[in-house]
């Protein structure tokens, strides 16, 4: 930590945030356009989306622990050339495969530099401005998905669908200079003796969510196959088993399961996971109604879903604010309770309601990421051990990737049930061509969300404390 505010690691861990947030949605929105140029389906084309989650989700966790180890200037802007090089290379794929190949390297940069982002800002910031240092990192990543697909949808409509991957080259060399510079001037710490990394462990948790990733991710399990699927199944749950084994056995565990003990650490974990999984549900479902049964445009739609990431941007640095002084416990309640309200709303939408409806629902989403994100986030990384900060970096942006994957899976199944039971059909699929049924189940649906919602909101509550303070040891 330090007595005043290190700008230049300030603005180097916010290019980070923006850079991954760009990133992530500049991207989906030309899935379409790169389907045609690249002459593959829109099936083969995804897999471009679940590497570059793959990679996210099952190593950001291993990055962030060798940060912890080995230092985080290294891993961050070894992350910043990584992603500027698979740019470009992604910009000059030739086929889907090469696509995918970059595109996983590509989430390897990513990986790194969430990693790390999170906790330079700590770092960067005097003691007791965790919150203010996260509500920064929020508003700057929310800032990276607000910006990404106007500037997307642009550029392929004017240039060309490569250049989505090349504008994305300067701002990853801008991190590159940065980090080289904050390097060069910047504070630096001992550690002493850097602790043994423990590989098998690192090994184990990237089989781990590897698999947990290819079981959630439907595209993944429509292309694998239900056979396939199955013994997938079996070795995640022998992994499970022999990833705990090992840990508990380990001298310098990758993922310590003694930080579980950590009342604050444990109960934002919690939370987090359920209310990313549920607000996942509901960015899941809402175009479909949105589209298919109000029938707007879908560039009507894309202003309606503005409305989310601009109170989260709006919100982020108050509720850092508030962190610092009253502790994360109130304002990540309040987010939960924001939240709670879109759902409540989702429970009355009919098949002809106005417009305004889903745009006060998504504004509620976007209250609840501004006030819940920052205070989380903050008691997370700062509740554990200063050598341990990484890893738990590394878990906020793993438990996002797999809530995203399983909020999609449990949307999609409670959507399939109930819509079977309104539609009067044991095999019948969702669709908007049954209206009455669909906006029924997804009614049922919203409401098993609000369900977690309420268990999300108890965890909030039991977090304790009034104080973010970081735990003495991991023993």
């Amino acid at each position: 930590m330090t007595a005043r505010t290190d700008r230049l690691l300030l603005a180097n861990a916010i290019m980070g945030q923006f850079l991954t947030g760009v990133a992530t949605r500049i991207f989906s929105i030309s899935l379409p356009t790169l389907a045609s140029v690249l002459n593959t389906d829109i099936l083969a084309i995804s897999w471009a989306v679940i590497a570059y989650q793959l990679a996210g989700i099952s190593l950001s966790v291993v990055f962030g622990r060798l940060g912890d180890i080995h230092g985080r200037h290294v891993i961050y802007g070894l992350g910043f050339a990584i992603m500027t090089a698979s740019s470009l290379l992604c910009g000059l794929a030739s086929s889907a495969t090469q696509l995918i190949l970059f595109r996983f390297i590509q989430g390897l940069g990513a990986a790194m530099i969430s990693s790390a982002t999170r906790v330079l800002a700590m770092e960067a910031m005097p003691e007791g401005s965790e919150g203010r240092a996260n509500g920064y990192m929020t508003m700057g990543f929310h800032s990276g998905l607000l910006i990404g697909p106007p500037l997307g949808g642009f550029v392929i409509d004017l240039l060309d669908w490569r250049w989505i991957f090349f504008l994305l080259v300067p701002m990853g060399l801008t991190g590159v200079i940065l980090t080289i510079l904050r390097a060069k001037g910047g504070r630096t710490t001992s550690t002493g003796r850097a602790p043994s990394i423990d590989y098998l462990g690192a090994a184990l948790l990237i089989v781990l969510t590897v698999t947990l990733t290819l079981l959630l991710d439907r595209r993944s399990a429509e292309t694998i196959g239900a056979e396939r699927t199955g013994v997938l199944a079996l070795v995640f749950g022998a992994t499970v088993l022999g990833f705990l084994a090992h840990e508990r056995r380990s001298v310098n565990p990758v993922v310590n399961l003694s930080l579980f003990k950590i009342r604050m650490f444990t109960f934002s974990i919690v939370s987090l996971l359920l209310i990313a999984t549920t607000t996942s549900v509901l960015g899941f479902l809402m175009p479909f109604y949105i589209q298919d049964v109000l029938h707007f445009a879908p560039s009507f739609m894309g202003l309606i879903f503005l409305a989310a990431p601009v109170f989260t941007i709006g919100l982020a640095t108050v509720s850092g604010q508030l962190t610092d002084r009253i502790g994360p416990r109130a304002p990540a309640s309040i987010g939960v309770l924001a939240t709670m309200g879109a759902f409540a709303i989702g429970l009355f939408l009919r098949m002809d309601s106005h417009w305004i409806l889903p745009t006060i629902m998504l504004g509620l989403v976007g209250v609840g990421s501004g006030f819940f994100n920052t205070p989380n986030q903050a008691a997370i990384i700062g509740s554990v051990p200063r050598e341990y900060r990484g890893f738990a970096t590394g878990m906020v942006q793993t438990i996002f990737g797999i809530s995203a994957l399983l909020g999609i899976s449990l949307g999609g199944v409670l959507l399939t049930l109930a819509f079977r039971y309104y539609a009067g059909a044991a095999d019948a699929m969702p669709s908007a061509e049954h209206p009455g049924a669909f906006v029924a189940a997804m009614n049922v649906t919203y409401s098993a969300c609000l369900v977690l919602m309420i268990v999300a909101l108890l965890a909030s509550f039991m977090r304790g404390g009034t104080k973010i303070e970081a735990a003495s040891s991991a023993t």
